[in-house]
């Protein structure tokens, strides 16, 4: 018994059949009606999405006996020809993966030469694959597709429309293109449904989401698998589709996300080991991950998103797996999985298990993200008070965390930005002997952490500073003793330092802004560098640390939530 392939069989006949590429059918079918058929196509988009369907459409509809609002009736004589692909005077279907030599374009362009069988008739040249044809050959049809014979139509189609640009780009200017898109889940389901109970067949939701799912926007490929799944029996079911697709569960996902959000990294080991025992192959697991992270951060960023592709009695569970994580936690998870599989690893590698079991490690491992704020309450300890930017301390002093004053929150709002925060991280609990002596020491020009804000901020005040700039901001301000500005500078850049503060023309303007705002004479003010007894190497990223290690040491109630949580602090 004959069987005809479930793609073939239910080709749209009509261009509303075409599915998911309403905005090529509408104008194809508006062009037909009205008379405006181009002489020339371009057809572009992955496979599997309708571009030799819909060139069969518009040759239906240009030959049709009874066209009617720009639609082919599909049931004359002509329609059933070219619907079924079958041998017609008037339109004609070639493959340019095994004709694209120029002989072949010659041979073309000569019986495009011809007339149509009927004055009535169209004569449609339809150039599956097109990009494969060589340079030659679409020299040799440039002219007739510039100037074509009357009623010749030509047709190409491609996946890669960016190969006919760099092979012959003046075609591109006497086509009109057509860019196809991928699908949509949703609609393929629909299609995958009226093509179930044309057939008499039972078929689960849940079935026809996965085969949608793996068709990854071509229509084409899900009936396929649809026919192939039909092949075990007369009934779609999930677990068949699963086991013939390779599809793995979800509950195994969310049994791994689960130990994510427990940082459970001895799960992963047992959790592999049953996962490829079982058979399923590991690049298609990541990729389900993937996916399973997407949704989980639909769901958390918008539960009623049309963009969600679960199952009702799916969306309860998959709610409470996204509850466990924050928006910013999910999308650093979905991009290291995305790039582990754009990387390749697993098709390469000839270890699939311990690189698995690598990605997986990495993403129990991988940090999380909290509000200093909440960090601070966990703590026992309310948000922190503002500080007077006087030098007055006005109370406890507000740990800054890499803020310049004119991007500090305002009154009323959050008062600590996002902080990255690792339970499992190693704290830093005791500052630096450094740190310790800044601390302790007062001046005449206030508390410690007023007199390295008026630095700061004079600092970022101040254009004129040139290659010092950097050598500077890693300066610490140590006291005011009298009339002179005690510095402590990182070893090596001493000499440079007193270079550039004793020149006057250079530092000028800085050290009169510097003297004014610590309440002292310009003319007698002066500035006196101490080396560091530091011996770590001066970069941007210790000044950075530096001013952490600093912030922990001033504020009690930042120290008890590194103490109690087992933080690191990042700036």
């Amino acid at each position: 018994m004959h069987h005809t392939a479930l793609a073939r069989k239910h080709r749209p006949r009509q261009f509303t059949e075409l599915v998911g590429q309403q905005h090529v059918s509408a104008t194809i079918r508006s062009a037909v009606q009205g008379n405006r058929v181009a002489h020339a196509y371009l057809f572009c988009g992955p496979r599997g999405v309708g571009k030799t369907t819909a060139a069969r459409l518009l040759a239906m509809a240009l030959n049709c006996e009874s066209t009617q609002d720009g639609e082919p009736c599909g049931a004359c004589v002509s329609c059933q020809r070219i619907w079924a692909g079958q041998a017609s005077l008037d339109v004609v279907e070639i493959d340019a993966a095994s004709h694209r030599g120029v002989d072949d374009a010659r041979d073309l362009r000569e019986r495009a030469m011809y007339a149509p069988s009927d004055e009535h008739r169209f004569k449609v040249y339809i150039v599956d694959e097109a990009h494969m044809l060589t340079r030659e050959a679409w020299n040799a049809l440039l002219k007739i597709l510039e100037e074509p014979p009357p009623r010749v139509i030509f047709v190409f189609a491609t996946t890669e429309p960016h190969k006919i640009r760099n092979t012959a780009a003046p075609v591109l200017s006497r086509c009109q293109r057509f860019d196809f898109r991928r699908v949509p889940v949703s609609e393929i389901v629909e299609r995958l449904r009226e093509v179930v109970e044309r057939e008499e067949v039972a078929a689960e939701d849940a079935a026809l989401i996965s085969i949608a799912r793996r068709a990854e926007g071509g229509v084409r490929d899900a009936l396929s698998l649809l026919d192939q799944v039909l092949s075990l029996g007369e009934r779609v079911e999930v677990d068949e589709v699963r086991r013939m697709l390779g599809l793995v569960d979800e509950e195994r996902y969310l049994e791994f996300l689960g130990a994510v959000s427990n940082r459970d990294g001895a799960a992963v080991f047992p959790f592999v080991r049953a996962l490829l025992d079982d058979g399923y192959d590991a690049s298609e697991f990541v990729r389900g991950l993937a996916e399973t992270l997407r949704t989980l951060l639909i769901l958390r960023a918008d539960s009623e998103s049309a963009s969600l592709e679960i199952l009702p009695e799916s969306r309860e569970r998959f709610a409470e797996m996204a509850a466990c994580f924050e928006e910013v936690d999910l999308l650093r998870l979905l991009v290291a999985v995305t790039d582990f599989e754009a990387r390749g690893g697993l098709g390469r590698s000839g270890h699939e298990r311990v690189q698995l079991e690598v990605l997986l490690l990495r993403l129990v491992a991988m940090e999380s993200t909290v509000e200093l704020q909440e960090l601070l309450e966990a703590a026992g300890a309310g948000p922190p008070p503002r500080q007077d930017t006087k030098g007055g301390s006005g109370g406890r002093p507000e740990p800054e965390i890499g803020l310049r004053p004119e991007t500090r929150p305002a009154p009323g709002s959050r008062s600590a930005p996002a902080s990255q925060a690792s339970r499992k991280a190693r704290p830093r609990l005791e500052p630096p002997p450094a740190a310790e002596a800044t601390a302790a020491r007062t001046s005449s020009g206030g508390t410690a952490t007023g007199l390295r804000d008026i630095w700061r901020e004079t600092l970022e005040g101040t254009t004129e500073l040139g290659g010092q700039a950097l050598a500077l901001r890693g300066a610490r301000p140590v006291e005011v003793d009298g009339q002179v500005l005690v510095l402590e500078v990182p070893p090596g850049l001493r000499e440079d330092l007193e270079a550039f503060l004793s020149d006057v023309a250079r530092s000028g303007a800085f050290r009169s802004t510097l003297a004014t705002r610590l309440g002292q004479d310009a003319d007698a003010f002066s500035i006196r560098l101490e080396e560091s007894r530091r011996t770590e190497r001066f970069t941007a990223r210790t000044t950075r640390q530096q001013r952490v290690d600093e912030m922990v040491a001033l504020d009690p109630a930042l120290r008890d939530a590194v103490e109690k949580l087992d933080l690191t602090l990042k700036e």
